[in-house]
């Protein structure tokens, strides 16, 4: 991999500044390529992005920007795309900066704006290396999340089509299924939790298996799909159906059939249930029926001091001694057929009767 240092004036960035659905976003003449498909949306917040205009108006050095050399000599931003949509906004007229608009400056704050150097290295080198120089140099600032980072070192075809359904703002999949993912859809958190599901938490393999695909038609159809199952297998929502793994649980059961209105009389009682410590988990519990998502309840030390001392520290099951340190509780009458976690439903057992009572 070749690095050159290279001086840009703003004026040479900003000319020629587009941005368009069609044409992605571009500047430095129409040879830089602002957001390439596996970059993120604009995320800069208004303190964010006039912290940059002010950094240029006062001629205090902004940070160190990469670009990525390509094959045809045109270039593609690597780090610094959100600085730099920041500045080309600014000179195009979209934002004020202290209440001014670049065309209300004087001539001499224009050209002292547009004479502004940054400083830009050049990075020569194989697509392959595209994730290393992520790596290194995403320290400071925004920093990429994991998709991201795959968006990069996966980008084609594929990943242009799959960030028009999940990674633009107020994107089809937010629309969809934005009550039943956790994340941001513009830090590619909806894409890379679909990738996940659809390939049974492999997202590597899937992309490279996917990324020069023309369209990204089978996950975007996946996706619906599970939304539609969950909608309606659980048609009432409640807003701890966010953040589930829907499409592991849409992967295992989907062919199964459930009966939603005796599904919803049981979730709403095990709501009230003051026993269950995981109300999400309830979700899972319905349909995998494993104790282990509810968090039930355990018993407090005062209840198993209790225990203990009326038990004399033998234990119930195999009549031998124990220190308490030893004993582990245990509920008399079962969570599933009604017992309750307080003092009367508990019972000491030494730990090797316990696990072997729980693994029955």
């Amino acid at each position: 991999m070749n690095i050159e240092l290279k001086e840009i004036t703003v004026r040479e960035l900003t000319n020629g500044y587009e941005d368009n659905e069609e044409g992605g976003v571009v500047g430095f003449g129409g040879k830089l390529d602002i957001r390439p498909a596996y970059q993120r949306e604009f995320i800069y917040k208004e303190k964010q992005r006039d912290a940059v205009i002010d950094t240029i108006t006062k001629d205090f050095p902004l940070n160190v920007m990469y670009w990525a050399v390509q094959e045809d000599g045109n270039f593609e931003v690597i780090d610094g795309q959100q600085r730099t949509i920041s500045i080309c906004q600014y000179v195009e007229g979209d934002f004020a900066f202290n209440g001014r608009y670049f065309h209300n400056l004087q001539k001499d704050e224009k050209e002292q704006l547009l004479n502004y150097k940054l400083m830009v290295y050049l990075c020569t080198g194989p697509d392959s290396e595209k994730l290393e120089w992520f790596e290194t140099i995403n320290i400071a600032g925004e920093k990429l999340t994991d998709q991201e980072l795959k968006n990069a070192v996966y980008s084609g075809s594929w990943v242009s089509d799959a960030k028009r359904h999940f990674s633009k703002s107020n994107c089809p999949a937010f629309s969809l299924g934005s009550d039943y993912l956790n994340g941001s859809a513009i830090r590619q958190e909806y894409l890379e939790t679909t990738i996940k599901w659809i390939s049974q938490d492999d997202i590597k393999g899937y992309m490279a298996k996917n990324q020069h695909e023309p369209n990204s038609n089978e996950i975007w159809l996946y996706f619906q799909a599970v939304i539609s199952w969950v909608k309606i297998v659980f048609p009432k929502y409640r807003r701890e159906m966010k953040g589930i793994e829907w499409g592991f649980l849409y992967n295992e059961f989907k062919d199964k059939k459930f009966d939603s209105k005796k599904l919803e009389v049981e979730i709403s009682e095990l709501m009230e249930d003051e026993d269950i410590g995981s109300k999400k988990g309830i979700y899972v519990y319905v349909l995998t029926r494993k104790e282990k998502y509810l968090n039930i309840r355990s018993f407090s030390q005062n209840q198993k001091r209790e225990a203990y001392e009326k038990q004399k520290g033998i234990c119930i099951v195999c009549k031998e001694h124990f220190e308490i340190e030893e004993m582990e509780a245990d509920h008399i009458t079962p969570w599933h057929e009604g017992g309750k976690t307080n003092s009367e439903n508990c019972q000491m057992l030494c730990r090797e009767d316990n696990r072997r009572k729980s693994g029955k």
